[in-house]
């Protein structure tokens, strides 16, 4: 359903369809004001004791739609609806009971509720609860249960704040987030060490919606206080009943290269409901997924004959059938669950090309129009450290705490020494992640051995030179040349972009591509489609076709192809511990929800299981840069 088809609904076919002009004579307007768009809804909560500016609220898209419910519930409580049947009616489907208001004297208009009368608060009592429970699902139900105990321990007087000012708040409540949550800016929180140190996992974001432009909502039939899921009812918080084509209002500037911005998950469209897990698979990429088990369902049947594996042959003649039976077992066993883009997990990532861009890495070095790109403070690469001149004796007596020798602890679950991954705090301040390779259990010990990996910023790499020795520290690098090995278990089959066997790139090593640009037209074939075949299909809504004589796109044979939509590449700071564009590709301009412009509040997540502040004080309220 267009923007303009239900605009046109709220605006002017549901007064009609309502009887406005009917009704407004009885409440002592005229019957013109109620065909007026806008100017009749002002009217309408004035006439039913609620601020008349709630009409104006109708130009935001899903609050729209509260703001009906709202006016509905009133005018029907106007006259004489309070129970619980004409309040689902007036809720849900509203016509039948105003049209016994327009055209009968079945009902009228009612004196106000008299808080001190016990039977004027029963005749309310399911209604309201009905309310509240539409209104905020299960705690909308709790909140009027406790309405109704105080009710029978107060006084008339408590009673008439409790209830009438409770409701009023959580009505206004529901409006003001969605108004807040959809148009000017959401709380995000960092749940993954993709941005390290630029962001820590426990930081608290303001994200901006007014920067780019904010995008008015795709899908606004939703519980503004919920993303996509209902928590613990595990269900989703929105309904697809009425979708709006992407649509974005002027903003104070355009998403800019190194901008750390805010998006829906690209990959996110299709995800496995998995119910073990919370919100199922919804921030994995369901595609990587799929790829990667079909090609070790293939290996293993190859394994199992005693035969060797050969890309060319999987990818001609059986990848197909392998994905169709991954996806089938998903669907069998989990369910697969699509998202609409709005609804698509929030990812952050800085911005580091944009459309027009030439994007190229060169051994983790990232290139951007040939020049070496921005390069963030606390960007973080993976290197490998010999330790042979320096053992780390590690206690293990307790399972879940690990001492240091500089006397610092921390806590990493309970993992064999031989299976070690715990967080190196070898530098007080800067603790950093650490994967063991090498280790020997030595009594109540485990003696780490020859090679660490560990994730460092600059200025920890000097510090870890100084400690180990520059000539025992090397970057991790993924060359080009060994991207067909990398194709196992462990990395994934193609997991690189373009996920093509075609391309030897890695996340390391990769291109150079431009980023494709709104009405830019690029060469379509063989080679070139694995670039662009998922803007094509899932961005842009095209039926693509492969064939032996060449590339059609819904139904026509096709040499070159026009982009619809501006696209960006995302990356996270910490580079080689981040799931990002250089995985899954493009992010298409209508994903784009935020800048992230401030941390209002930061706590660490492990701090507390030592007794220490959880709370990072000298990050609360710090700029993003």
């Amino acid at each position: 359903m267009s923007a303009l088809y239900f605009y046109l609904f709220i605006s002017i076919l549901h007064p009609v369809l309502s009887f406005y002009w009917k009704i407004f004579p009885k409440l002592g307007r005229k019957s013109w004001e109620g065909l007026i768009p806008g100017y009749n809804y002002c009217i309408l909560f004035k006439a039913t004791n609620q601020p008349w500016w709630w009409g104006l609220l109708f130009i935001f898209p899903g609050v729209h739609l509260y703001m009906m419910f709202i006016a509905n519930i009133g005018l029907v409580r106007k006259f004489g609806g309070w129970d619980l049947q004409s309040t689902l009616l007036g809720l849900f489907f509203p016509y039948p009971i105003l049209y016994k208001v327009a055209f009968t004297d079945e009902m009228e208009i009612s004196e106000p509720t008299k808080w001190d009368n016990l039977d004027d608060l029963e005749k309310r009592k399911q209604g309201d609860h009905a309310i509240l429970f539409v209104s905020l699902p299960i705690l909308g139900h709790a909140l009027a249960f406790i309405f109704g105990f105080l009710r029978s321990k107060k006084s008339k007087k408590i009673r008439k704040t409790i209830i009438k000012e409770a409701y009023d708040a959580v009505i206004f409540a529901m409006i003001a987030a969605s108004v807040i949550r959809t148009y000017v800016t959401e709380p995000y929180q960092i749940p993954t060490g993709s941005m390290e140190k630029t962001m820590l996992v426990g930081d608290f974001l303001f994200v901006n919606k007014l920067s780019y432009g904010t995008r008015v909502a795709m899908t606004p039939l939703s519980f503004p206080i919920f993303h996509n899921t209902i928590p613990y009812l595990n269900v989703d918080s929105y309904l697809e009943w009425e979708k709006i084509g992407y649509v974005r209002l002027p903003g104070w500037t355009d998403v800019e290269r190194n901008d750390v911005v805010v998006f829906n998950f690209p990959s996110g469209d299709t995800a496995i409901f998995d119910p073990r897990v919370p919100d199922g698979y919804m921030g994995h990429d369901y595609h990587g997924k799929k790829r990667h088990d079909a090609f070790m369902a293939y290996c293993k049947v190859k394994w199992g004959a005693g035969k060797s594996i050969n890309y060319e042959d999987y990818e001609l003649n059986h990848r197909s059938s392998y994905e169709k039976q991954a996806q089938t077992s998903y669907e069998n066993e989990y369910g697969l669950k699509y998202r609409p883009v709005d609804k698509r997990e929030n990812y952050i990532k800085r911005c580091v090309a944009i459309p027009g861009d030439v994007y190229e890495m060169r051994d983790k070095e990232l290139y951007i129009n040939g020049e070496l790109a921005f390069i963030p403070k606390q960007r973080q690469w993976r290197y490998n450290i010999n330790t042979k001149n320096k053992l780390l004796n590690i206690s293990t007596t307790e399972q879940n705490v690990h001492t240091y020798p500089d006397g610092s602890k921390i806590q990493i679950g309970k993992l064999a020494p031989e299976d070690m991954l715990f967080v190196y705090q070898n530098f007080k301040d800067n603790p950093d992640y650490w994967i063991v390779e090498n280790s020997v259990a030595s009594g109540s010990n485990a003696i780490m051995e020859q090679n660490l990996k560990g994730f460092l910023t600059k200025e920890i790499l000097v510090q870890a030179q100084n400690l180990w020795g520059a000539e025992n520290i090397s970057p991790v690098i993924a060359k080009k040349e060994e991207a067909r090995d990398s194709m196992n278990m462990y990395s994934g089959y193609l997991s690189s972009f373009p996920n093509d066997l075609q391309y030897d790139w890695t996340k390391d090593n990769m291109g150079p591509f431009t980023v494709p640009a709104k009405g830019e037209s690029v060469e379509i074939n063989k080679k070139t489609i694995p670039l662009y075949r998922r803007i094509i299909t899932a961005y842009e809504g095209h039926k693509l076709e492969e064939k032996e004589d060449g590339i059609y796109i819904d139904g026509e044979k096709v040499d070159s192809y026009t982009f619809a939509m501006d696209y960006y590449f995302m990356v996270g700071d910490n580079r080689d511990n981040s799931t990002d564009s250089r995985f899954w590709g493009f992010v298409p301009e209508d994903h784009i929800v935020g800048k992230a412009k401030i941390i209002w509040f930061s706590k660490d997540p492990i701090a507390s299981a030592f007794g220490e502040s959880s709370i990072r004080w000298d990050r609360v309220f710090k700029w993003i840069e």
